[in-house]
């Protein structure tokens, strides 16, 4: 039985590593074997083009540059990592995955958003994520969150217009394909955040379950 691939987005500052942690545990409570990772990086490799990637520099990054890295992070990643993990049985909590691509480089940089779907499918061709939390803030708040981390990364130095069509776009994305999106309301106080969390795992583990009996049945039958 091949595993699940569950990723959590949003812009800086919604608390993904906290709740990440947290579906991690509730996975655990399941007696679920899972893996941990991010994006970009979750490789050696991966994790080099991350800093490429987020370190400032006086040399001005191309738009283009930017997403062909982004997807040569993911290529190895996929590759390395999370293919050999799914295939085991094994669920793969990511943080950022594809999705991240939509918002950043087609809502933030305003690329096209055809040219990333066509790189989603060379890349990943059919393997797409089972569940997706999008954590969701306003980009004011998150941002005064994301700041008192420490200095800015390349990203994090953007406009707060930046983030903001960044959020449009993956609530837009949410809302076009609502089986496969949860939203979370980030901007909450940490036990509300990790109550909805909890209640959209539970329903999508209803749904994996009813989906795994029917798939054996339907096989079994042949």
């Amino acid at each position: 039985m091949s595993g699940c691939l569950i990723t959590v987005e949003g812009i800086e500052g919604v608390g993904k590593t906290t709740n990440i942690n947290w579906i991690c545990e509730c996975l655990g409570r399941q007696g679920i074997a899972y893996r941990q990772s991010r994006e970009p990086g979750g490789t050696a490799l991966a994790e080099e083009i991350r800093q490429l990637l987020l370190t400032p520099r006086e040399e001005q990054m191309s738009d283009m540059t930017e997403l062909l890295l982004v997807f040569a992070a993911r290529a190895q990643h996929l590759h390395q990592f999370i293919v050999p993990a799914l295939a085991v049985g094994e669920w793969v909590v990511c943080d950022r995955f594809t999705d991240a691509t939509y918002a950043y480089q087609g809502g933030g940089r305003g690329l096209d958003m055809s040219v990333i779907a066509a790189l989603e499918t060379l890349v990943q061709k059919e393997l797409r994520p089972d569940l997706t939390l999008i954590l969701d803030i306003e980009p004011a708040q998150g941002l005064a969150r994301a700041r008192q981390r420490g200095a800015p990364d390349r990203f994090e130095q953007e406009a707060i217009s930046f983030f903001t069509r960044v959020r449009q776009t993956y609530l837009a994305r949410a809302q076009a394909a609502p089986d496969r999106y949860m939203i979370v309301d980030a901007g909450r106080p940490l036990d509300d955040v990790q109550a909805q969390i909890s209640a959209g795992l539970e329903q999508f583990f209803a749904r994996h379950t009813a989906g795994s009996r029917t798939s054996g049945e339907v096989s079994h039958g042949a």
